[in-house]
């Protein structure tokens, strides 16, 4: 099992970029376009996804696919939401090829064992929701929850949505965020230079950029004002001018 599917976009340092559920290595293309004017850029659809809709794996499995289909020499890895929470879970296992890392709109997981119980049975539910009425149909739903109102119009963005029902349903389960351990305690060691960043109209994800700030030994923190949960999709030339000042180690 390999992951498919590596695109590159400009030239100049490497970074990596991951998208969130339901997007593709093709979703954010105004945000990667400013980017590859200072950066190679790299995307891949992640398991479930895109090419990939086919592959099924946790957090820790789609980490380690990553590192066999990344490049060998350091790079900056960055990742938006899912992608974040998947980038954080490749810098635990494989410190040693990040330069920097960025994660927007993150979490660290959930730390009470009976609510992230809860939350994969939500997770679990909600898989069984997109086999039922299909992928197009559930992202008419999943869209139109209150963290995605301000998203622009852009039918570009909706055509790079991933159109698969089971990869989506099978990312749920196996990736989704019930299934991630609580990552508190082992990321006080991570000291590769991080930025944490959220919309400041998310406020939830705007505590959990805090909560990353105190654990990761070497982060800062940034805003996005008049950005929510998609900050990268809403204010794309903030949030890439923030992820290009990020200094490597």
């Amino acid at each position: 099992m390999s992951l498919l599917g590596l695109q590159r976009d400009g030239s100049g340092p490497v970074l990596v970029w991951l998208h969130g559920f339901t997007q593709t290595k093709d979703s954010g293309g105004t945000f990667r376009s400013i980017l590859a004017g200072t950066h190679e850029v790299l995307t891949i659809d992640l398991p479930g996804h895109g090419q990939n809709s086919a592959i099924s794996a946790s957090l820790d499995e789609t980490a380690d696919l990553l590192a066999l289909a990344l490049p060998s020499e350091p790079f900056a890895l960055g990742g938006y939401s899912m992608g974040g929470r998947v980038a954080l879970h490749f810098a635990l296992r494989h410190r040693e090829r990040l330069t920097s890392l960025v994660l927007l709109s993150a979490t660290l997981g959930i730390r009470d064992d009976n609510e992230r119980a809860a939350r994969r049975d939500r997770d679990n539910a909600l898989a069984d929701r997109v086999e039922l009425i299909g992928a197009q149909a559930f992202l008419e739903e999943w869209l139109a929850q209150p963290m995605f109102v301000t998203l622009p119009g852009d039918p570009l963005e909706r055509g790079a949505r991933s159109g698969d029902a089971r990869g989506l349903a099978n990312s749920l389960r196996y990736a989704g965020t019930g299934t991630q351990a609580w990552l508190g305690g082992r990321a006080t060691s991570l000291a590769v230079p991080a930025l944490i960043v959220a919309g400041v109209n998310d406020p939830k994800f705007v505590g959990e950029a805090r909560l990353l700030n105190e654990t990761l030994e070497n982060a800062t923190t940034s805003l996005v004002h008049n950005a929510g949960h998609a900050a990268h999709l809403e204010r794309p030339d903030d949030v890439a001018a923030l992820v290009a000042s990020v200094q490597p180690q």
